[in-house]
């Protein structure tokens, strides 16, 4: 039986590329149509490449890639590249992907098969900025009830903020096209760092990936250990969060997670809390329910399901 046909939407950084590499370790229970890109952690040119150098590290050529929109829907690009490195592959090698992007535009290809396919068929993750899903939308607003489901990473609420006080980078990259999708009426699965600050990439964790004897566990360490050295000089310090891997994780093991229902809005106008998002557990008529909030994390078993994913390669 096909797993849950899949298009997964991202800026891949390095957290990016190790979600990739877990979706696809799974085509059992994900069937990955297509892996979209767009700017956000690093330029449009680096992440549809990248995208297409994790798909060869995989080894998954039939999966195409569809290179997206390469600025904001309304702003000045933001880029995370302190954070993942001038290739946004941290100090993995890059080089060339055995094939570039397909000539049909990412937004393009969104819309073309939501409508091709059934409805409620299609879910998509979204690992970056929603600039490319929201212009989608915006252009075609008939794709919108023909979703699925969205499974997002990106928001704070009691954590606060990665990139201001109290924006998630994802977020603030783009609020506008954030907005957009918060509005569409999709169903929609936000996983922001109140929940992705529980599952840390200790060095302990870290060390049980080298026993993996694969190339790809071996570069999901490598990835795992620049960001362990970012957080250290520049970020809070710590461990370092693993924060689009829960997206994937929680598509395959919903169990490891807790989300409540809630209101969701985006903050679009004030230069201060630019890209903030408003949960507001307390729905109801004046705040009707628009998305699920991931609150807590079984940060063990998500780490187990990690090392059964890259374990799969070996």
């Amino acid at each position: 039986m096909p797993g849950l046909p899949l298009i997964i939407d991202c800026d891949p950084g390095v957290d990016d590329a190790l979600a990739l590499l877990l979706a696809l370790a799974a085509p059992e229970a994900l069937e990955v149509l297509a892996i979209t890109t767009v700017a956000g952690n690093v330029g449009g040119d680096l992440t549809a490449r990248n995208a297409g150098l994790i798909r060869d590290l995989a080894g998954r050529p039939d999966i195409p890639v569809f290179a997206g929109l390469d600025r904001p829907l309304l702003r000045a690009t933001v880029a995370a590249d302190h954070f993942h490195g001038a290739t946004g592959l941290g100090d993995l090698p890059v080089s060339t992907p055995a094939r570039g992007p397909e000539p049909e535009p990412a937004v393009d290809h969104l819309v073309r098969v939501l409508r091709a396919r059934p409805v409620g068929e299609v879910t998509l993750a979204l690992l970056g900025p929603m600039t490319n899903l929201a212009e989608a939308i915006r252009r075609a607003p008939d794709i919108a009830p023909r979703i699925r489901q969205v499974v997002a990473m990106g928001g704070a609420r009691r954590e606060g903020g990665n990139i201001t006080a109290s924006a998630e980078f994802n977020i603030h990259a783009d609020p506008d096209a954030a907005d957009i999708v918060a509005r569409s009426g999709v169903k929609l699965v936000l996983l922001g760092l109140d929940l992705t600050h529980q599952v840390l990439a200790t060095e302990a964790r870290r060390a049980r990936l080298s026993g993996l004897q694969s190339p790809q566990a071996a570069a999901a360490r490598q990835l795992l250990d620049f960001s362990a050295r970012t957080e250290a000089e520049i970020g809070m310090g710590g461990p370092p969060p693993m924060h689009d891997p829960c997206i994937i994780l929680w598509l395959l093991a919903p169990g490891l997670f807790r989300l409540r229902a809630c209101h969701l809005a985006i903050e679009t106008r004030s230069p201060l809390t630019l890209g903030h998002t408003a949960v507001e557990f307390r729905t109801g008529e004046r705040h009707p329910q628009n998305a699920l909030w991931g609150i807590e994390a079984d940060a063990d078993g998500a780490f187990d399901l990690v090392c059964d994913l890259l374990g799969r390669y070996g």
